[in-house]
């Protein structure tokens, strides 16, 4: 089954940031769910579908506004991991949802300073109007732990510093249980599909709280970029036990052999051959 509420009616479903980085576009935000198989332990994924990404009031340059069509590569990640999945009739009660909004920049847009509530009612310092991922994954994560599910899996293109940690080519990731961690890495080398585990490192956790609000979306200073945003993440995820983000880059930016220039899947290989065992 299939659902999406959009525009307006975005708030009447508390889903108040995923309406505030939409509403400037005359594309209307939406939240897309879908669900899938009736039997089998419970799994949701969420992708960030940011389908253009200008930064919002903090406008990008040029250079790097120049690929930002392929900001929604979380939410084709997990479309085609759901693909694969369903295609396989792997016995699981799966759900997808899927923020999908542009950041544009119109009277409309929400702007640096703002402080939006969540869905979960956590408070959010916008220091950054770039850092618009995190808060649309932020709602539709507090929706699917709502449902305690066994695992939450995010996926989203959703920090610079990511890229610039370990490339183009390594799916780094997030995991709060060593074990799927352990059975996702060995999995990943079965089918060469590599991916890098990275640190839900808590003592960070003080540079995601600014102190006006319960969390800021974009922490001063430029420390540990990748980590801060898993960690922002990582707080509207409570009910569920098992949770994995990925913060992928999704592109490849040069034709190599079995990999053409432009999008790309990762990490989702490694999660179809590990997640039948993880969730047994």
């Amino acid at each position: 089954s299939v659902e999406v509420i959009s525009g307006d009616d975005l708030l009447d479903a508390n889903l108040p940031m995923i309406h505030a980085v939409g509403r400037a576009s005359p594309r209307a935000p939406r939240l897309i769910d879908m669900t899938w198989g009736k039997t089998g332990p419970a799994l949701t994924l969420v992708g960030k579908g940011v389908c253009f990404d200008t930064g919002g009031l903090n406008l990008k340059p040029g250079t790097s506004m120049a690929l930002m069509k392929k900001d929604m590569g979380g939410a084709a990640n997990v479309l085609g991991l759901a693909q694969m999945l369903m295609s396989a009739e792997t016995a699981l009660r799966l759900r997808v949802l899927i923020p999908a909004v542009e950041n544009s920049v119109s009277g409309a847009a929400f702007r640096p300073g703002d402080i939006l509530t969540s869905r979960k009612g956590l408070t959010v310092e916008i220091n950054n109007t770039d850092a618009e991922g995190r808060l649309v994954l932020a709602d539709a994560l507090s929706l699917a732990d709502e449902a305690a599910p066994e695992m939450i899996v995010s996926m989203a293109t959703l920090t610079g510093a990511a890229r610039v940690a370990v490339g183009p080519d390594l799916a780094p990731f997030y995991a709060d249980n060593d074990g799927d961690a352990s059975a996702l890495e060995t999995a990943a080398a079965a089918v060469r599909d590599p991916v890098w585990r990275m640190p839900f490192w808590d003592p960070y956790e003080a540079m995601i709280e600014p102190g006006i609000a319960d969390l800021d979306n974009a922490p001063k200073g430029g420390f540990a970029g990748s980590i801060t945003a898993a960690l922002f993440l990582r707080r509207f995820v409570t009910e569920t036990s098992r949770y994995m983000h990925f913060d992928i880059f999704g592109w490849t930016p040069s034709s190599e052999p079995g990999r053409p220039k432009g999008g790309v899947g990762q990490g989702i290989r490694a999660l179809f051959e590990a997640l039948p065992g993880m969730l047994r």
